[in-house]
């Protein structure tokens, strides 16, 4: 591995700047940071998760300028019964395979929240409130950017294999792929349509970190709990509304959705670069076989309805 300063300082800069090109699309970023993080030593490591949080951030609040508030809230509507279903009855699965694989508590309930709602973001929500451990944070991060990474890759391609429309997919993606990153990055390589429901349903689902979190601390007797808010979604709702309400913004907003999404793709080259090979060893079989479990529950379970909806 390549770990003088003189160099991956500058090969990290160059990669992260291709990502800002027309030529790397997002499936093809997180195939580069990954490729970048297994052999080059992160010269950014300790600002690496900082940096991917908050451009993430910005990027999901810009592609708010690209949508309508109207589609939005019947995308919305549309995912809402299926995200209930979907997030009560993947964290009941998780916590009594967890517990039959004999997985400690904490981790089960870290890849369980994480796959239920939206990853990194659910598992850094609820870490603190039942006290995980550094390794066990670790552990169950890494079997969720491990699977992410599998699905922005292969979801597309079933989709497309089985005809999926714009709008089933946008719900399919959504639902069945944890982290936001990967959700938009996938949706974005489907289509507009597909993009704009995505978006609009994972963001919808990521609000369940709050409730989760309140029965994370009663379920742990957690007496320091600290509930996270994710506020940047109020500025997505915000941009959707200005997008929709000021005809004006639309030049302009134009500009700040491609800016948003080549924000997305350098977000997704940030991802990869942070998976580091002591995160990937840090996955044991067991907490990657409940990981695994649990995604194909809700993947194959979520296509199963969808292919069986009415347009």
């Amino acid at each position: 591995m390549l770990t003088s300063p003189q160099l991956t300082k500058p090969i990290f800069f160059i990669a992260a700047a291709l990502c800002l090109t027309p030529w790397i699309d997002p499936p093809l970023a997180l195939l580069l940071g990954i490729i970048f993080s297994q052999t080059v030593e992160h010269p950014f490591k300790k600002q690496n998760s900082k940096w991917t949080k908050i451009l993430l951030q910005i990027s999901v609040v810009g592609l708010g300028f690209g949508m309508n508030m109207y589609e939005a809230a019947k995308a919305g509507q549309q995912g809402f019964l299926f995200t209930v279903a979907t997030i009560f009855l993947t964290i009941a699965v998780g916590l009594l395979l967890g517990k039959a694989l004999s997985i400690p508590r904490n981790i089960t309930t870290l890849i369980s929240a994480g796959t239920a709602i939206c990853g990194g973001s659910a598992i850094a929500a609820v870490s603190p409130i039942i006290e995980a451990k550094e390794d066990e944070i670790s552990v169950s991060l890494g079997t969720v950017f491990i699977l992410n990474a599998i699905a922005l890759f292969i979801f597309p391609a079933i989709g497309h294999y089985f005809n999926l429309s714009q709008s089933q997919f946008g719900l399919w993606a959504a639902i069945a792929i944890h982290d936001t990153s990967s959700v938009v990055g996938a949706a974005t390589k489907y289509g507009a349509e597909a993009l704009q429901i995505a978006t609009t349903i994972k963001l919808a689902r990521a609000l369940w970190i709050i409730p989760l979190s309140f029965l994370a601390a009663m379920a742990f007797k957690s007496t320091k709990a600290k509930i996270t808010i994710p506020y940047f979604i109020l500025y997505f709702v915000i941009a959707m509304v200005i997008n929709t309400l000021v005809p004006q913004m639309q030049p302009l907003s134009a500009i700040l959705v491609l800016i948003a999404k080549k924000g997305l793709t350098l977000t997704l080259f940030l991802i990869g670069a942070g998976l580091s090979r002591t995160a990937l060893k840090s996955v044991g079989v067991r907490p990657l076989i409940l990981g695994v479990v649990l995604w194909i529950l809700i993947s194959v379970g979520s296509l199963s309805v969808i292919l069986g909806m009415v347009e």
